[in-house]
């Protein structure tokens, strides 16, 4: 199966990449968006591996990396990457 990021997941991508550069150094974000991206992979190849969370919404599923929650679904014969949030991101953004 393959992967897509939606826009909205696209942009969480880049601002934990910055928010990383801020407080980690260059070298950690790009170190941890790695990470992401192999996680992306991860979840492509087996999306079932991670649970369900219909109580936030209909589809969605849940894997975490590092401190962050990578919110997913199926959506045909790809796995669609929804939003990428961290505990302090939840409450405002899903």
């Amino acid at each position: 199966m393959r992967y897509r990021l939606n826009d909205e997941a696209k942009r969480d991508v880049a601002r934990l990449y910055w928010r990383g550069v801020e407080a980690f150094g260059e070298e950690q974000a790009v170190r941890y968006f790695r990470a992401l991206m192999e996680r992306f992979d991860v979840i492509a190849q087996a999306p079932y591996r991670y649970p369900a969370v219909e109580h936030i919404a209909k589809g969605y599923r849940r894997s975490v990396c590092g401190v962050d929650s990578i919110y997913y679904r199926l959506n045909g014969g790809t796995v669609e990457i929804m939003r990428v949030l961290g505990r302090q991101d939840i409450d405002k953004n899903l």
